[in-house]
């Protein structure tokens, strides 16, 4: 007796509508996401139990790593260029279209003034080891007349807080970031040079840790 053949149906699945889905959910992620820049040195935080978050916007990060280098970064490219042109302005140099995207681009800033057109004129791998040399000095520097000025720690600060108030009259919030193994006198330093320009508020970016029971 024959074998009575059943015809098999093909399943059909509609798969629009997951894919839908899908490219909805990357697009709100993408959106969303707050992507960490890269940071010259690696910083690891002390430890606190204080649970205040430190602003996403309009914030000048000063990093400092254990051997005492300081680097900084700002979230929005506006104020990056308004405070590049006023460091320009104010110390005589002037940088090429080149250097100048160069430095919109990269993650951190952290060179001495007189160095800065050098480092922007090497090549992304050579700057991104040679900025782990370098680092904003916080010595102060004399002026025309011999006095002690500002250092250029004190510059970039000031220039990054004109920045904001000129590009839309935001307030630019201060946070500090240092490694757990960086000497004290260096973190001191950097606060007194805040204090001596008024800026008595800022952050300390620490680790999270829970209080034990």
């Amino acid at each position: 007796m024959g074998k009575v053949k059943i015809k098999k149906n093909d399943v059909w699945i509609d798969m629009t509508p997951m894919s839908d889905v899908m490219v909805l959910l990357l697009t709100f992620f993408m959106l969303t996401s707050t992507f960490t820049k890269t940071e010259p040195v690696k910083v690891v935080t002390p430890g606190s139990v204080s649970e205040i978050k430190v602003p996403d916007k309009d914030v000048l990060n000063i990093l400092v790593g254990k051997d005492g280098k300081v680097f900084m970064s700002m979230d929005k490219t506006t104020d990056l260029q308004t405070t590049l042109e006023t460091i320009e302005s104010d110390n005589g140099i002037s940088l090429t279209p080149a250097q100048t995207k160069k430095f919109k681009d990269d993650a951190m800033f952290g060179a001495p003034i007189d160095k800065l057109s050098d480092y922007l004129s090497l090549s992304q791998s050579d700057m991104a080891a040679t900025i782990k040399t370098l680092g904003i000095p916080t010595d102060s520097v004399k002026d025309s007349s011999g006095k002690l000025g500002r250092s250029e720690f004190q510059q970039w600060v000031q220039a990054a807080v004109d920045a904001a108030q000129m590009n839309g009259g935001r307030d630019m919030k201060i946070a500090i970031k240092a490694d757990e193994n960086t000497p004290y006198k260096t973190v001191k330093k950097i606060m007194s040079e805040l204090q001596d320009m008024e800026q008595n508020r800022y952050y300390l970016i620490t680790s999270y840790k829970k209080l034990e029971d």
